[in-house]
């Protein structure tokens, strides 16, 4: 861990090096590390040489940029102050989103991130840079809040983004262990996505939740088979249901196939349902044929079970959930962002 905490230093060093280069009357003149007192200890101290005078530079390193971290950042850096009275505060970080970057911004904090974003403005020097994407996104903790099981606990928060839950009561609903519901909770935290309440804890950032989670997803996660039918896909889709009804399988309608049914001006040419096992049996009995190319009906066998989470019935044929079904449309070539913005506005949106 150390060994990790020391590397991230040496890289914000040098990005904060980098940083200042882009100023030719900046010069370093002394550079510490680890120095305090009262409790306090900065990461990195620096000295700069100004053309007619001296600037402190205190810098606080972080292995995470998320809000909740660069807000601890913000207030550690306000109370060295106390140390330092003149000095600079600097926060840096793998990558500051721009959220991050404007809560140290309000507070008059500069930052620098791995990226190549950064602010810095004190005395005559102002340097800025923004809009570098994220080179970290596929880190560990997106992984983690998009995995599975974390999934789950995901489409009960968006389902339900008005309600506050307690981590028993949601462990129960998502069908989770506790430790899987403390893990998405810190993640959420970290991103200052969830807030506590007296009744437990509310998700307060539902749409840049979404947002994150869809540029994270795609329906290929499941297994897909493609067919093709010469009935319409009115039709097919009765009759699917119908028959999965009859056999006691688990489905639901989605894509386009759920997307019309909540939001009717969407157009398709392609029937989408979640089946929940026997797809082999279901196509036969539906007399679908497999094919390659030129497929009108898509069948999924869903990568896990809570994409089943929140399912209803629309004249009676079950579709999967508008968040379930906003994601697969998302992450569907062609027509899909389109369907999925309309979907967003007559229906997810309204409810949070």
């Amino acid at each position: 861990m150390k060994n990790k905490l020391w590397d991230m230093e040496n890289k914000a060093e040098n990005a904060l090096r980098t940083c200042l280069e882009k100023v030719p009357f900046v010069r370093i003149s002394l550079l510490s590390r680890e120095v305090g007192g009262g409790g306090l200890r900065a990461d990195l101290v620096i000295t700069l040489a100004l053309p007619d005078s001296k600037q402190t530079l205190v810098v606080d390193v972080k292995n995470n940029g998320q809000p909740r971290l660069a807000r601890e950042a913000v207030n550690q850096l306000m109370r060295y102050r106390e140390t330092y009275p003149d000095s600079y505060g600097v926060f840096i970080a793998p990558y500051i989103s721009p959220r991050s970057a404007e809560i140290c911004t309000k507070d008059g904090i500069g930052y620098v991130d791995l990226a190549g974003n950064c602010r810095l403005s004190f005395n005559q020097v102002y340097i800025e840079q923004e809009g570098k994407p994220n080179p970290f996104a596929m880190k560990r903790d997106l992984r983690s809040l998009y995995s599975p099981k974390a999934a789950r606990v995901l489409r009960v928060l968006l389902s339900n983004s008005k309600k506050a839950w307690k981590t028993q009561e949601l462990t129960n609903e998502a069908k989770v262990s506790l430790g899987q519901i403390s893990n998405v909770k810190k993640l959420l935290g970290n991103r200052e996505w969830i807030s506590a309440t007296k009744d437990g804890f509310l998700l307060s950032e539902p749409e840049r939740l979404l947002t994150e989670w869809s540029e994270n997803y795609t329906y290929r996660k499941s297994k897909i088979q493609e067919f093709y039918t010469l009935k319409e896909l009115v039709e097919i889709e009765r009759d699917l249901s119908a028959l999965c009804k009859q056999k006691g399988i688990q489905y639901a309608l989605t894509g386009f196939s759920g997307a019309t049914r909540l939001a009717p001006a969407v157009r398709y040419q392609r029937a989408m349902a979640y089946v929940g096992n026997q797809m082999e049996e279901v196509a036969s009995l539906l007399n679908l044929k497999e094919v390659t190319s030129g497929a009108n009906v898509l069948l999924l066998t869903p990568y896990d079970e809570g994409v089943f989470y929140g399912i209803r019935q629309i004249d009676s044929i079950c579709i999967a959930s508008p968040v379930q079904i906003y994601l697969d449309l998302k992450s569907y070539r062609g027509r899909g962002e389109e369907a999925a913005k309309a979907l967003f506005e007559e229906v997810i949106r309204p409810t949070w």
